[in-house]
Order: structure tokens, then C-alpha cells, then sequence
């Protein structure tokens, strides 16, 4: 008996076989295939978005290892800072002890030689007004009175060269 509208059952079950092997062909052939490429594709991308996970890790964790560095030599920095400034007020102190100690040393050598100076002034007016006073007795005693100067001369200078 014939199909109606000219349908042929075993023209339909051959296309149906051939759709089946087509179907399976294809999905060995190319869907597998592809889907593994595609699994392995997108496990890859997943372990390069691991590792940029990792390595941006790392990275904060450097970058908070070097902040503390950074702190750290900062705070280094402020101690070397302050131990040098110490260290130049010190050295300061110490000039000025010594600059002290100079000036006291010179004052007291200035004194010393103030006092020489002094006592050699001393020493050296003393002998002129002894000089002085002996030149002064000296002349009293050559300078005569005006009355022996009278008596020598009314005696005829008799009594100058007694004398």
C-alpha cells in the first residue's frame, strides 16, 4: 500500500540513519572535539586569572613590606637625625668649653702680665721719684742760702773753701 502523499518508509529511515551517523560523526568529529579545546581553553584562562590573583597577592604583600620599610627608614632617618644633631650640639658644647677655658686661660695670663706690668710701672717710678729725690737733695744741698752767699762774700770766700 502505497504512503500517502508519495512517502517513501524506508527513504524516511534512511534519512533518519544518515542523520544519526551525521549526528554522531560530527559530534566525535567536531563537537568533542571542541568542546575539550574549549574546557581546556577556559581552565587555562582560569590559571592565568589564578596567577594575576597570586602575583597582585604578592604584590600587596610587598608593597605593605616596603611601606614598612619605608616607615622604618623614615623613622631610621629621624633617629640618625636627632643622634646627629645631639652629636652637634655636643660638639658645640665642647668648642665653647674650650673656647671658655681659652678666654679663661688668656684673662688670667692678661692679669698675670697686667701685674708684672704694674709692679715692673711700680718698681720703675719708684726709682725715678728715688732719682728725683736724690737729684733734689742733691741741688738743695749744692744750692746755698742766700745769707751763707752773703757771709762768703763779705769774707772774701774763706768759707767756701773750708768747706
Amino acid at each position: 500500500m502505497p504512503w500517502p502523499l508519495n512517502i517513501d518508509p524506508q527513504q524516511i529511515l534512511l534519512h533518519w540513519m544518515n542523520l544519526a551517523i551525521l549526528t554522531g560523526g560530527l559530534y566525535f568529529l567536531l563537537y568533542k572535539p571542541v568542546k575539550e579545546f574549549m574546557a581546556k581553553r577556559e581552565e587555562h584562562y582560569r590559571e592565568l586569572d589564578r596567577q594575576a590573583a597570586d602575583k597582585l597577592a604578592q604584590a600587596d604583600q610587598m608593597k605593605s613590606e616596603y611601606q614598612a620599610k619605608l616607615d622604618g627608614a623614615g623613622e631610621e632617618i629621624r633617629q640618625a637625625r636627632a643622634k646627629a644633631q645631639q652629636v652637634a650640639q655636643q660638639s658645640a658644647q665642647e668648642q665653647l668649653d674650650q673656647a671658655e677655658a681659652q678666654a679663661k686661660q688668656i684673662v688670667a695670663h692678661a692679669r698675670v702680665e697686667a701685674e708684672r706690668v704694674r709692679e715692673e710701672s711700680l718698681r720703675d717710678s719708684q726709682q725715678e721719684l728715688r732719682r728725683l729725690a736724690e737729684e733734689a737733695t742733691r741741688r738743695l744741698a749744692l744750692r746755698q742760702d742766700p745769707f751763707d752767699q752773703f757771709l762768703d762774700l763779705a769774707e772774701g770766700g774763706k768759707r767756701n773753701e773750708s768747706r
